[in-house]
């Protein structure tokens, strides 16, 4: 299929969903299970519009799903308000240390044993599938930048960190396969500099970006711009790219440090506003209907004293995450539609026993091993563990082994078994996950509540 059949089908099938998305809202499963159908009807097994084999498309399909993986991050880190010594920070630290390694573990164990494949082979399979996607999770995270659901926050969190926590690991599998068990001196290289040097670095320097820029943006904001014009969604963009580039150049994991950029940006707006203050864009809708366009010194609202810096931030966070879920659901779309299409070419039958183990049994269980009852409930508990959804993170992961040197033997499991397991997560999280968060928000969320945050 040409570029210009692509454009018309991607035409036809966003039209179709901007007219039906009324409709769309009250269906209790998620859209991704509609551009994934989508997928499968114009692929070769469908109407036939696209034939084409994974290997073929994976180059530049790397690139796609990086730049959607980055992105939603970005967005990920903004919504994450809270202080990090905030007991709901716990559950993220929780999903991403501990929990991520029991579950790469599991799958490891399943693949070798179950199904057996070597196990450089199910070390990397594990690896690929243990990040819990941050562009298909989006409605189990945090609804708003005062939400301190331990379960949203958990999730988001986890979203944003393991993206690029599960990088060493992907690489640990790559090279296990490669130099298989005839020598380990690889280990000592891959620990200091992927793993010990990497994560910490990558987390440190995009924090630090990500603040400093914040608040060089909301100061010049605050005293030169107009809030009609101000190109925040070019600040986003800015950020992404700089806090990758700058991690990548001294060996540091770019995912983590575009998720933490967007962390340390929204710190620099909680040094404008405090952490116990209401969220500065909660406030900036109600201020701007009455902003001609330029930023005022003072307003009051509700007997409140605002001043240009706050109003300048909550402009800066509502343009950035307008923009940044808007930018998400965009690639959404095409990625899993993607996805679609090349599934029933590579669709895999182990990964229904792969991936239900993987959904009902290995991460439930290691997030009902690590978590204490002191930090979750037992409703909580059961959601934490369900809700470990794989998308565009995983997918990215694939192209990357295959462009990165995967040997021949492996490429064809590691390729079918991803993109099935893949597949699975959309569909069985997508026709359980608004149901559920819909009976727990009904019964539960309300009795939790939130810890007291800090006045400062």
């Amino acid at each position: 299929m040409n570029f210009t059949q692509w454009m018309a089908v991607l035409g036809l099938l966003l039209l179709a969903l901007a007219l039906a998305s009324a409709f769309l809202r009250w269906l209790p499963v998620t859209t991704s299970i509609l551009y994934l159908a989508f997928g499968v009807v114009i692929g070769q097994f469908g109407i036939g519009l696209w034939h084409a084999d994974f290997d073929q498309i994976s180059v530049w399909l790397e690139h796609l799903a990086e730049v959607a993986v980055l992105v939603s991050l970005f967005a990920s880190g903004i919504k994450l308000r809270l202080p990090f010594r905030d007991p709901a920070w716990l559950s993220a630290y929780l999903l991403v240390g501990p929990v991520m390694l029991l579950c790469i573990g599991g799958v490891a164990l399943l693949g070798h044993y179950g199904f057996g494949l070597s196990w450089g082979v199910a070390v990397l399979i594990g690896a690929i599938l243990a990040p819990t996607d941050p562009v298909l999770a989006s409605l189990v995270q945090v609804n708003h930048a005062s939400d301190c659901d331990r379960v949203r926050y958990g999730l988001t969190g986890e979203a944003g960190f393991n993206d690029g926590v599960a990088f060493p690991f992907v690489v640990f599998g790559l090279l296990l396969i490669e130099y298989g068990g005839g020598s380990w001196a690889w280990v000592d290289d891959w620990f200091w500099q992927r793993l010990l040097w990497a994560v910490p670095a990558g987390l440190a320097s995009g924090f630090v970006l990500g603040k400093l820029v914040g608040r060089l943006a909301i100061y010049l904001r605050a005293r030169h711009a107009e809030t009609g014009i101000s190109p925040n969604d070019f600040l986003a963009l800015a950020l992404i790219a700089l806090s990758y580039v700058i991690a990548e150049s001294i060996g540091a994991w770019g995912f983590l440090a575009t998720f933490a950029a967007g962390v340390g940006l929204r710190h620099a707006e909680i040094s404008s506003s405090g952490y116990a203050a209401e969220p500065a864009e909660h406030i900036t809708r109600k201020v701007l209907p009455r902003l001609a366009g330029e930023i005022p010194q003072k307003l009051d609202v509700d007997g409140m004293r605002i001043d240009e810096p706050k109003i300048a931030a909550g402009v800066l966070m509502s343009d950035i995450l307008s923009f940044g879920n808007l930018l998400e659901r965009s690639l959404e779309v095409l990625l899993v539609t993607i996805l679609g299409v090349v599934l029933t070419a590579h669709w895999d039958w182990r990964a229904v026993p792969l991936g239900l183990a993987l959904f009902a049994v290995i991460r439930p269980l290691s997030v009902w091993l690590v978590f204490p009852r002191s930090l979750v409930t037992r409703p909580q508990r059961r959601l934490l563990g369900w809700f470990g959804i794989r998308g565009i993170g995983s997918l990215y992961y694939l192209c990357y082994a295959l462009n990165h040197h995967l040997q021949e033997s492996a490429r064809v499991d590691v390729t079918d078994l991803t993109l099935s397991v893949v597949a699975l997560s959309i569909l069985v999280h997508g026709l359980t996950t608004q149901p559920l968060l819909s009976r727990y928000e009904k019964r539960y969320a309300a009795q939790i509540p939130c810890a007291q945050p800090d006045k400062g």
